[in-house]
């Protein structure tokens, strides 16, 4: 965990490392597109403007969606509607989902595509591995930023984190974790929840320093870096695909598939709210629409079967090369 990476010299501003991360995600995702728009014969600056729309449109989903999935941290009892705003507006403390920056990003990107004739499904095609590099390098940002952590993990792959890390504050407040009473700055008197003393205040105090440094949460599965690998797993088998004869909008169908089911998988191993259930088993947000996901990409592949034969073949590098220079 490492929130902020450095601070810029004469400015005192803080440099966070989730943010650094998301701006790389989507620098890598736009570098990759382009590649692949030009081995498609499409115009590459086209996907630039893309990566921006998705970018912007993606952090408004995604901080909407965890918002709602979250929403009585935000607006519970007890929270003024002041309060919740800021609270929710505030990016610096991590809390984006994927999958509602991906509900929006999308259809963003098919109206602005829709709009300047980007072939649609050549361009889902295009876009299906640069979404997951870019979930890969953003899930790195959220394991230095400490938030979407695991359940409590017994074995050797077990990660704890720091001090008033998101998960130690959650295993003090399920009573997993009693921290030291140097640390207590006292119990809230609506919830009877434990108010911690600042990191910030307790480093600086020589009589808290160092259980501050000492205490940790229990080691949990590091589900951010378990995310990184899947989403790096499906972005190489994306690209592979990419390069078949395979039928445009089967790409991008297969991603749907395997990222709502790798989702499905390591959301087992989170600790978020149960949204239902269905017997006896208990389905989160995400795992609904990990479920989803899987569906719609099933849908797709079928659907762009029945299309005709509307091949994925490629154009040599040099004729995209000179499509694009006409």
């Amino acid at each position: 965990m490492l929130r902020e990476l450095f601070i810029l010299p004469f400015l005192n501003v803080p440099i966070y490392g989730y943010g650094v991360m998301l701006v790389l995600a989507c620098v890598a995702g736009m570098m990759l597109a382009k590649r692949l728009a030009r081995r498609a014969g499409l115009d590459p600056e086209r996907f630039v403007d893309l990566a921006l729309i998705a970018l912007f449109a993606g952090v408004v989903g995604a901080r909407l969606s965890y918002v709602l999935e979250n929403f009585s941290s935000y607006f519970g009892e007890g929270i003024g509607l002041g309060e919740g705003l800021g609270a929710a507006i505030n990016l610096r403390r991590g809390g984006l989902t994927y999958y509602g920056g991906f509900l929006l990003a999308t259809p963003a990107c098919l109206l602005f595509a829709y709009w300047k004739k980007i072939p649609l499904l050549r361009g889902m095609d295009v876009i299906a591995p640069c979404l997951v590099l870019g979930l890969a390098i953003g899930r790195i940002g959220c394991f230095l930023n400490g938030c979407c952590w695991g359940v409590v993990c017994e074995r050797p792959v077990g990660i704890s984190f720091p001090y008033e890390s998101p998960a130690y504050e959650s295993h003090v407040e399920s009573g997993l974790i009693k921290p030291p009473s140097a640390l207590v700055k006292g119990i809230d008197v609506e919830s009877g929840a434990v108010v911690l003393v600042p990191r910030k205040d307790a480093l600086l105090n020589p009589l808290t320093r160092e259980a501050a440094l000492r205490e940790r949460s229990l080691p949990v599965h590091a589900t951010q870096l378990y995310s990184t690998a899947a989403a790096l797993g499906i972005c190489g088998v994306c690209l592979w695909a990419f390069s078949r004869r395979w039928k445009v909008g089967r790409v991008f169908a297969l991603m749907l598939v395997l990222e709502g089911g790798s989702r499905f998988l390591i959301e087992q191993l989170r600790t978020n709210e149960v949204l239902m259930k269905i017997g006896s088993v208990e389905l989160t947000y995400s795992m609904v629409v990990g479920l989803g996901l899987v569906l719609a990409g099933v849908v797709m592949w079928i659907g762009v079967g029945f299309a005709g034969d509307a091949a994925s073949k490629l154009p040599d590098e040099g004729d995209a090369r000179t499509d694009n220079a006409r």
